[in-house]
């Protein structure tokens, strides 16, 4: 690992200076440029495999998707020590998302509001970035994250997954369809039993096509909210399987506002993650273990700014985890904390 990240706690108050997004971008921007140099080696991070989606991961520790949107950063993010790496959300056409500014830190709650509202640059510039990427070749799992764009009419929102179901098939190790996101308008909407049911069962006969088409079947997966109640989380852990459907990302960011009630930018409309989502997201793992059992593979997200928070999502049920905005406040060091835990709750 580069110097740099290395130094991450000590560059933290520089870039907490910043701009978040302007920040984001020079961090990407940096870690690529060291990369690009040849001055990063992999981390040094041990194999713990693990099964998942039936997929073999080097280990449980994953990159959230988000943090590169466009794909234009997998080889030297592959660096980290991450088992396994999710990137976009990305659309059918290019968009540029929510006017700025459009993304808050909350340093006292170790928190992050965002309404980015799946700002990207589409797909083709996305699948390039994916092949021109060495990640894969190498033996990197690789999730493709996909959205609706934010003119598409909720009525029209199969449309685009199936478009980006299709174009990214190919280049996938999973795909996960993002219905949880917080910023576009009605998408939420999706996660109703009935919406939900008419939606995957396109995406379970598209994939069937596109599974002769290419030989190989690719797991899919679903993102959702940690807004949703205990009848909501049951009803999607029965049907999920019902369709197919080989896992559950859980979760994505929330709407309350009940842990930060008189912080700074705690009024910002969007999606609030970090640590207050932490209790809500292992909620939603515990739940959705109780209901499936073995039917679904479960990514634990939401909250993990400690080792033992991840440990702690592998005891509530979940088969992996990914991090992003404990990456913001602790850095890459995180990854290796994180796999330590885990591996020692597995034992």
């Amino acid at each position: 690992m580069s110097a740099f990240f290395q130094a991450y706690p000590l560059l933290r108050p520089a870039l907490f200076a910043l701009e978040p997004e302007t920040a984001h971008a020079l961090t990407l921007s940096t870690l690529q440029r060291v990369h690009d140099l040849g001055w990063t080696r992999p981390a040094r991070v041990p194999d713990r495999p693990v099964t998942l989606m039936g997929l073999t991961l080097p280990n449980a520790v994953g990159l959230a998707a988000g943090l590169d949107k466009n794909g234009a950063h997998i080889d030297a993010l592959g660096s980290l020590g991450f088992g396994f790496m999710e990137i976009g959300t990305v659309t059918p056409r290019p968009q540029p998302g929510n006017p700025l500014p459009r993304l808050f830190r909350l340093p006292r709650a170790q928190a992050l509001i965002n309404r980015m509202g799946f700002n990207n640059d589409g797909l083709d510039v996305f699948l390039a970035n994916v092949q021109r990427s060495g990640y894969r070749a190498r033996g990197g799992i690789l999730g493709l994250n996909i959205g609706k764009n934010a003119d598409t009419p909720i009525d029209k929102a199969a449309d685009d997954y199936m478009a980006g179901l299709a174009a990214v098939y190919p280049h996938a190790d999973y795909v996960t369809i993002n219905i949880s996101s917080p910023n576009t308008q009605n998408l939420r909407s999706l996660q109703g039993a009935d919406e939900l049911s008419g939606l995957l069962r396109q995406l379970d006969q598209a994939r069937d096509a596109l599974a002769a088409e290419h030989g190989r079947r690719v797991p899919l997966a679903v993102k959702i909210a940690p807004d949703l109640d205990e009848s909501q989380v049951d009803a999607i852990a029965d049907l999920l399987p019902r369709h197919r459907i080989d896992g559950v990302i859980a979760t994505n960011t929330t709407l309350s506002r009940d842990a930060v009630q008189g912080l700074p930018h705690a009024g910002e409309a969007g999606g609030l993650s970090g640590a207050p989502v932490r209790e809500m997201s292992l909620r939603v793992v515990e739940r959705l273990r109780r209901q499936a059992g073995d039917a679904l593979a479960i990514i634990g997200v939401g909250g993990i700014l400690e080792g033992r928070h991840a440990a702690e999502k592998i005891a509530a049920g979940a088969d992996a985890v990914q991090l992003y905005t404990g990456l913001i406040y602790r850095g890459p060091a995180l990854v290796g904390d994180c796999l330590s835990a885990v591996s020692r709750a597995r034992r």
